[in-house]
């Protein structure tokens, strides 16, 4: 009976490892919002065919956006038309459709290239989901059903000034703020209080810049909690607490699309532009009571493609227009590049980088600065068309959660087994099962 009483605390004890393991994806660039995950136990090496493909939806609606997955529910930004942007909840088990709820439109319908379509990712922070749509809606949802807690609209409520592609930002929640890009000279940026919508604080940046397509991160440095943001003249940095605009950085800011998420560690910032084809690093010094930004490096060659850049141990991988490059953070200095699959998105999980290819290729490749080394390539099989013209590509984010990759493709939602269930094996192994 003892026997037996130690074997279920022990299997209670392994169990629980495994849940307190999982590894939720809440958020745009996932848990940290910087494209790396924690979590560990998934394949080092793919089958020739890829994958394991668990199933596979083509009626999500259409859109660039990522899926925010959390527990039993993916939720995600999609469009049918250009009257009905709408959030939705889906079940992980198979992609079915949970609930659907409407929040605005489709922003800048006309623009040139045309690519109007929804491109946020939602963020959830517990029983709440915030999302922007591409028109500037504003949304707290209820994730259990989807019901609207409140809604604001930036261009109506803060003349907010989106660029020419609309709106395509992730809302950043900090503690009890939820944090927003209007654009525009009124409010560049804004605070809200995430449970009312209530205005905390409005930042009016010198310049009135239109808002880019990147999403705002929380940066302390210069002594100062920030907001620092992409907007559509360059990097700027806001004082959390009041908004107050703190300093600028504008060298990598002179394409006509700045949207490449940023990176930051130790008061330092990457920024670059995929249009510019050169990046920077900024680092952030505290000046006569206020923050300056000093360069450290710009450069071309560096990571530079819309689908972003991960900062793993002191080298940052992304890609450029050739393939894959891994540089040195610090420096600027590239360690290798390779022609990969092009370039695509890349986040990274279990020491080893994912890249969703703007050609619809996913690629696992090794995160070392050692060299190349490709674990595995495929494509997801019945690819939606790209129907706006040749320069529109296979531009979503790719996630990892709870042992599950999703790839999506405009109307097109992919779900693959990545989880290693030897690894499962070996540490119930070492438990002595």
């Amino acid at each position: 009976m003892k026997t037996l009483w130690l074997f279920l605390v022990v299997l209670g004890a392994s169990v629980f490892s495994f849940a307190a393991g999982a590894a939720d994806w809440p958020q745009w660039r996932g848990p940290r919002r910087n494209g790396v995950s924690q979590e560990t136990g998934l394949l080092k090496q793919w089958p020739k065919e890829g994958p394991k493909l668990l199933w596979q939806r083509n009626d999500i609606g259409d859109g660039y956006a990522t899926p925010a997955v959390v527990g039993e529910r993916i939720y995600l930004l999609s469009n049918r038309g250009l009257d009905n942007e709408f959030v939705q909840a889906l079940s992980v088990q198979d992609g079915q459709p949970l609930w659907s709820t409407t929040i605005g439109k489709v922003g800048n319908p006309d623009q040139q290239p045309p690519y109007p379509t929804a491109r946020s990712t939602p963020t959830v922070d517990g029983e709440l989901l915030f999302a922007i749509g591409s028109d500037g809606d504003l949304a707290c949802l209820e994730t259990s059903a989807g019901k609207v807690r409140w809604q604001k609209n930036l261009r109506k409520e803060f003349g907010g000034q989106p660029g020419q592609w609309a709106y395509a930002e992730s809302p950043l929640i900090d503690g009890e703020a939820v944090v927003a890009t209007p654009g525009g000279s009124d409010a560049t940026l804004v605070a809200l209080n995430k449970k009312t919508g209530a205005v905390i604080w409005k930042s009016a940046v010198p310049g009135g810049d239109p808002a880019g397509y990147a999403s705002a991160i929380v940066v302390e440095a210069g002594g100062r909690k920030q907001y620092v943001q992409f907007l559509g003249k360059g990097v700027v940095g806001v004082d959390a607490k009041t908004g107050h605009f703190l300093w600028r950085y504008a060298e990598t800011s002179k394409g006509p699309a700045n949207i490449p998420s940023l990176v930051a560690r130790d008061g330092s910032v990457y920024s670059t532009a995929r249009s510019l084809g050169a990046a920077g690093l900024v680092r952030l010094k505290a000046v006569n009571g206020g923050v300056a930004a000093e360069q450290v490096y710009f450069e071309r060659g560096l990571p530079n493609s819309i689908g972003g850049s991960v900062l793993i141990g002191d080298s940052l991988y992304g890609t450029t227009g050739q393939g894959l490059v891994a540089a040195e953070f610090a420096s600027g200095q590239v360690r290798w590049q390779a022609e990969g699959i092009g370039p695509g998105s890349v986040f990274s999980a279990d020491g080893h980088l994912y890249v969703h290819g703007e050609n619809g290729e996913v690629a696992l490749v090794e995160a070392t600065p050692e060299a190349y080394r490709e674990k595995g390539r495929f494509t997801p099989p019945n690819q939606p068309k790209h129907v706006r013209g040749q320069r529109e590509k296979a531009w979503a984010y790719p996630v990892v959660a709870n042992g599950r990759l999703y790839i999506r493709d405009l109307g097109t939602l992919w779900c693959y087994d990545v989880k290693d269930s030897k690894a499962g094996a070996s540490e119930r192994q070492s438990l002595g099962f």
